[in-house]
């Protein structure tokens, strides 16, 4: 009989196609699977309000790379996430916990994409104590809204230095999504242990210490989100608005299935084309054809991002190893393969379980829905690794 408790880590994923969460514990030095759960409910977590319009901050990002001049009346969280769009998280994130019988009261939460200002900023080479003065003064004039209503994380990418100069990944957040969330976890009756970008959680589990040049493309139900790591560090993010919600309309349109019963009918279809079998009824030639407003879109993505990558400092001559892919449609017949075609790179979808101990007889389950779990995967090993 154990005569202290495992230390556990609870990992939770707000993502736009529902609340997913992982329960780790530390057993051995090795992270061990306590317990999962999941919902499919679509949540409103991308949106912004910016002059009465819904917008996010990468979409800020952009319009102020168009005209030179930033955002300043931003508000973080939209009008309507007040006390009641508090109380909807707060219950189901309950609910979920309630479900999977988690233990842990305290987490570390993802923070979606499109509310982090992301970038890569190159400096002088400084002293450490100058390095934060310098840094705000030059980040200052890229920010979508002002600095002091901001969280501002960095961190210098090491044994990346060229010519006298230093690069450094700048993350930031507005301190109002931060309350947002805060009130959301303390109302579920949980400590917010963390908060940190999905792309970070993403690199720890799919790509730990491997310091190659790898892309992942995280394929959500409304986004799809492109992050070169570098080191194993996030170096360049590119989102689309493209994803499983799209190939939900394809198939409606085509099989005339509403939208309660869609969602089965494509993984009952991804399911089937996963199987090798002869003489299959829909080709790969013939499922992209059907899906190319999806596919398209990813494939002119993966080119841009290696475009801006390349042409950051210090990038020349570096050559990308791997696509790894991820995300609730990670597993979309045949996108692998034609990205490996396509690019001549190796692509696969990534099992974020990789680094977790877990029964065997949960390997199948665990399988299929990995590419979903991932964020809060990654979330849960922070503590962990």
């Amino acid at each position: 009989m154990p005569f202290f408790k495992p230390k556990s880590f609870l990992g939770i994923d707000i993502g736009a196609g529902g609340i997913k969460l992982v329960e780790l514990r530390q057993e051995k030095n090795r992270p061990v699977l306590f317990t999962y759960g999941l919902t499919s409910e679509r949540q409103d977590v991308h949106r912004l309000a910016v002059g009465g319009k819904e917008k996010n901050i990468t979409e800020l990002m952009k319009k102020e790379s168009n005209t030179g001049e930033a955002e300043k009346n931003v508000k973080a969280v939209p009008d309507n996430m007040g006390d009641k769009q508090v109380e909807k998280y707060a219950n189901t994130i309950k609910a979920v916990c309630r479900a999977a019988k988690t233990t842990s009261k305290s987490a570390t939460v993802g923070l979606p994409v499109s509310s982090v200002f992301h970038a890569v900023v190159t400096l002088p080479m400084v002293k450490k104590e100058e390095l934060d003065h310098i840094l705000k003064a030059e980040i200052k004039k890229l920010l979508p809204m002002p600095l002091e209503e901001m969280a501002l994380d960095y961190q210098v990418i090491k044994g990346d230095t060229v010519e006298k100069t230093q690069r450094i990944l700048v993350n930031a957040v507005p301190h109002s999504l931060i309350d947002f969330y805060s009130k959301v976890f303390q109302r579920a009756g949980l400590v917010l242990d963390a908060l940190e970008p999905e792309s970070t959680a993403l690199t720890r589990c799919l790509i730990g210490r491997d310091q190659a040049v790898s892309m992942l493309i995280d394929i959500g139900a409304e986004r799809t989100n492109f992050f070169i790591i570098d080191q194993s560090v996030p170096v360049t993010h590119q989102t689309i608005e493209s994803g499983g919600i799209k190939v939900d309309k394809i198939l409606q349109n085509i099989l005339g299935v509403d939208s309660e019963s869609v969602e089965q009918v494509k993984y009952d279809l991804f399911d089937y084309l996963s199987l090798p079998k002869e003489g299959n009824v829909l080709s790969e030639q013939k499922f992209l054809d059907i899906f190319m407003p999806v596919v398209d879109p990813i494939m002119k993505e993966i080119d841009i991002s290696f475009e801006l990558y390349f042409r950051q400092t210090g990038n020349a001559g570096k050559h990308p190893e791997k696509v790894i892919l991820t995300g609730g449609m990670g597993f979309m017949p045949y996108l692998a393969q034609y990205i490996s075609e396509k690019f001549k790179i190796k692509s696969y979808v990534g099992d974020p379980w990789a680094r977790v101990v877990y029964q065997e007889g949960l390997k199948s389950v665990l399988h299929q829905i990995g590419p979903r779990m991932s964020v809060a995967i990654g979330l849960a090993l922070k503590n962990v690794i």
